[in-house]
């Protein structure tokens, strides 16, 4: 099978100008090169497209892959994720990972705490703010928590992104609003134990391979799970497998909430405990950041194309 490769390398970018957190979602040319090493041990035949204004010039020229593996997040737009997928679909290239409605949806974290919540999965209490007007029809408890409503691996989220009252509401969307994030989420702060879940596989046959505890070090100013600490999670985090009762529960809401969402593949979905011990869905990453760390077998249909892919040395990235 000739299977191309969409992604954004992280180095491209840097290159271009943007900063280190603009980037931070994007990949390291190490990531591209192990799942082109599985690919191949595999049998198949790769070819690297890259991001979507390659894959564009790819396709006018007349390319064609039998299957894409599309890891790439885009860059522009609240549909920057569905972009590749819709484009693939467009020319029915069948590709890994998630649709257009799925990416496009659950990067808006408050559109997908709606559905999340319709289907009666805990979720906290929550609001989506525009702009300073907005906060006067808060009337959630504190605290609160503030961060951006469509962007992944911490990005705008701080040590102030947990707020004790109305002042220190204002003051922390003032900043971010500053610094070009719009809209916000504002949600209801759960003091519990925070996990992240992996998931593998579609639909009945999806499942979850496990769920790691996050836990802060002394070391971290706050029990807010960063892009600061995220990036330097060697200085502040530690990661531990939990006990058995909590692990099941955690991954029996997370794989309920993969499926209402209609997720595909793999992806990695984010879970913190309220003051009753009750895991709550925070957000899900159906494009979950590769980092080179130990095996994970993957099963991936590629849109009705089953591969099987044995990822040697790919896991979920904790700052993924």
């Amino acid at each position: 099978m000739r299977i191309g490769l969409t992604y954004d390398l992280r180095s491209d970018y840097l290159k271009e100008g943007f900063s280190e957190e603009e980037t931070a979602e994007f990949d390291k040319e190490s990531t591209i090169e192990a799942i082109e090493r599985e690919l191949h041990f595999l049998g198949h035949s790769t070819v690297r497209i890259g991001h979507i204004r390659n894959l564009t010039k790819d396709l006018v020229e007349g390319k064609r892959w039998d299957l894409v593996f599309n890891i790439s997040e885009g860059l522009y737009g609240i549909g920057r994720e569905a972009q590749v997928p819709a484009i693939l679909d467009a020319y029915s290239i069948p590709y890994t990972f998630s649709d257009p409605l799925v990416l496009a949806l659950t990067l808006h974290k408050g559109m997908t705490k709606h559905v999340v919540r319709d289907c009666c999965i805990p979720t906290p209490d929550f609001k989506v703010v525009y702009k300073e007007k907005d906060l006067e029809s808060i009337d959630l408890p504190y605290p609160l928590f503030v961060k951006p409503n469509a962007e992944g691996s911490g990005k705008g989220i701080s040590y102030n992104s947990k707020v004790r009252n109305p002042s220190e509401l204002k003051a922390s969307c003032a900043e971010r609003w500053k610094n070009g994030s719009i809209p916000l989420l504002i949600e209801t702060y759960l003091p519990g134990r925070e996990f992240t879940v992996g998931i593998l596989g579609t639909g009945e046959e999806s499942f979850s391979v496990g769920a790691m505890e996050v836990l802060f070090r002394t070391t971290a100013q706050e029990s807010v799970y960063s892009y600061d600490l995220k990036t330097n999670y060697e200085n502040y985090i530690d990661y531990a497998l939990p006990e058995p009762e909590i692990l099941s529960s955690c991954c029996q809401m997370a794989l309920k909430a993969w499926k209402v969402l209609e997720c595909r593949d793999g992806g990695r979905i984010d879970v913190r405990m309220d003051g009753n011990g009750i895991p709550n869905f925070i957000e899900v990453n159906p494009l979950a950041g590769l980092t080179i760390n130990e095996i994970c077998a993957c099963v991936i249909r590629g849109n009705n194309a089953p591969l099987v892919v044995d990822l040697t040395s790919i896991i979920a990235e904790p700052s993924g």
